[in-house]
């Protein structure tokens, strides 16, 4: 077997962990692969002010199945998802703390919240100005988007690099691919890498409705909300949770024993430099992701088979996405299949990219295709094959994972079968 592949280590995912609307890793994938919702009317506070009440939330979660009860309550909800989601890909992978302790200083982690605890911060702001109670000594610090990364190292014992990107909804993409050049350029030998976000809070939703960036007139139905490539689509729906690959050589996987998940082949980043809140509409910017990623795995466009699409269900994201992918793949584009996995989980921010590469590494592991769900007008801007409503089985052997993010951000990676 060659453990090389253009002259750089070959990497491979040997573990997942995912803490979801629909539940953890790997009752997350057999819901997507069944085509179910985790939008739901909001549990977590009363929404009844709100234009829109609906979200995907990460529903009987409980920190101390995971952590001390005491410090569960010291921290913020995103760090709590990234302690649950490590250990279970810690157990994926065949690692315990032990198995890792030899290689501690080759052990790192590279992962990402966009936004990090804002619970903790909005609770510590709201107690000091409504009822002059000074915050805790740690309720800023705790609210910080590094955070949930410096507990997963905490977990993992993981003395090598410590990387946080935050770049909005390409976070967990981003950090993927960081992460993934950390084992190929042999800066580390085990990378724990993902991203997580909890910001179903009163204050986000309503300025996402002041965005007209939500999807309205779904209370009564949040099941039918998130409708991606859909004409009738509407805008996206906030979602919560987080997910954690365990990446490492192949060499290394082989030699221990483990199970091998898919390989990661290469990643890209790109700007649109155009709007703070709105991809450039001619799709250059997430065009030139897919393009430098498929360049960097060394892939041709038309061996991909499938991608998992940023697909946000937003009027402009899904037409834009579409036109970007025609642009680089040409007639190849109307041979590949595509889906969303935010039309059943809603858009976790930074968590998205990280649950939806687990998505994406599953199809090749298993060769079945999770749907979109809710297709059911076709939006003649949005022409491709959409995987809808129903799962498929295809011999997957290359895909690509999209993320595109607040501020222009474009991250894409490869990933190929073993």
């Amino acid at each position: 077997m060659d453990f090389t592949r253009n002259g750089f280590p070959r990497v491979v995912i040997t573990g997942i962990g995912a803490i979801t609307p629909l539940g953890r890793f790997p009752d997350f994938w057999e819901a997507l692969k069944r085509g179910e919702s985790g939008i739901r009317r909001i549990q977590s506070f009363d929404p009844s002010a709100l234009e829109v009440q609906i979200a995907a939330e990460v529903l009987d979660f409980d920190p101390t199945q995971f952590l001390d009860a005491k410090e569960a309550r010291r921290m913020g909800r995103p760090a709590q998802f990234a302690v649950a989601a490590v250990q279970d890909a810690m157990a994926d992978a065949g690692f315990s703390p032990a198995d890792l302790e030899p290689i501690r200083d080759r052990v790192g982690v590279d992962f990402g919240s966009s936004m990090g605890g804002h619970d903790l911060a909005q609770q510590a702001s709201f107690g000091y100005r409504t009822r002059g109670r000074r915050p805790g000594p740690f309720s800023l610090i705790q609210s910080l988007p590094n955070i949930p990364a410096h507990y997963v190292s905490r977990v993992t014992g993981a003395l090598g690099p410590l990387v946080c990107i935050s770049t909005a909804c390409a976070t967990g993409t981003h950090s993927i691919g960081d992460g993934f050049n950390l084992v190929r350029y042999g800066r580390a030998d085990v990378v724990f890498t993902g991203g997580v976000e909890a910001m179903i809070l009163d204050y986000a939703i309503a300025g996402f409705i002041s965005m007209t960036a939500l999807a309205t007139g779904y209370n009564d139905n949040p099941a039918a909300s998130s409708r991606p490539f859909d004409l009738n689509r509407t805008g996206f729906v906030f979602g919560e949770g987080g997910g954690i690959l365990v990446l490492e050589t192949m060499e290394r996987a082989v030699k221990r024993g483990a199970r091998i998940y898919a390989e990661v082949l290469g990643m890209a980043s790109s700007s649109d430099a155009y709007h703070v809140a709105a991809l450039d509409p001619d799709g250059s910017g997430a065009a030139r992701a897919m393009t430098s990623a498929l360049s960097d795995a060394k892939v041709n466009a038309r061996d991909i088979d499938y991608i998992n699409a940023h697909g946000t269900s937003t009027k402009a994201n899904d037409s834009v996405e579409t036109k970007a992918i025609k642009d680089v793949f040409g007639e190849h584009a109307y041979d590949l299949s595509v889906s969303s996995t935010k039309s059943m989980v809603g858009h976790l921010l930074g968590g998205a990219g990280a649950i939806e590469a687990i998505a994406t590494v599953m199809t090749l592991y298993e060769k079945v295709m999770h749907p979109t769900i809710n297709y059911e007008t076709p939006d003649p801007e949005c022409d491709l094959d959409y995987v809808p409503n129903v799962a498929r089985e295809r011999d997957v052997r290359y895909a690509l994972s999209n993320s595109f993010g607040l501020g222009g951000q474009n991250a894409c990676i490869v990933l190929g079968a073993v």
